[in-house]
């Protein structure tokens, strides 16, 4: 199916549901996130055990986004069944409460192309990766987070 395709599908079906997204407080220093469609993640400060940090959740936001992003390229040459990690991994700067540089390892078996072959599978993962992954290219843009506190 080609791009063209997919977009007179999609616009056929109808605009998506807007997923909902929100946190709610369960304890001191503790957070469930949730969405609309009915997933949820434990969150919370270092100290709690079974939770994400919010800066973990970034990391895996960027990472998931990284692998999602590069799985037609290397599931069309590879197979669907193809075996990826991706690692991501940054330190914080508590000074200035900022992840400076967050590094992404993306592990994956080329072993069964040739060399040139691999080079080229590569150059078409890192193209597709910056151009669709919507995580990484939003923390290298910057976004402007406008925040409203409403009261009772």
């Amino acid at each position: 199916m080609t791009t063209e395709q997919q977009t007179v599908d999609q616009q056929a079906a109808g605009p998506r549901p807007h997923t909902e997204l929100w946190v709610e407080r369960t304890g001191v220093r503790r957070y469930t996130g949730r969405s609309s469609r009915g997933a949820e993640v434990l969150v919370g400060s270092e100290d709690v055990e079974g939770v994400f940090t919010p800066g973990e959740l970034l990391k895996i936001a960027l990472a998931a986004c990284t692998g999602m992003s590069s799985d037609r390229p290397l599931a069309r040459r590879l197979g669907d069944d193809y075996d990826a990690t991706v690692r991501v991994s940054g330190t914080a700067d508590r000074e200035n409460e900022v992840y400076p540089v967050l590094e992404e390892i993306l592990e994956v078996d080329l072993s069964e192309l040739d060399e040139d072959a691999a080079a080229r599978l590569l150059v078409v993962v890192e193209r597709a990766i910056d151009a669709v992954c919507t995580v990484g290219r939003t923390i290298k843009a910057g976004a402007r987070v406008d925040l409203s506190i409403e009261t009772d």
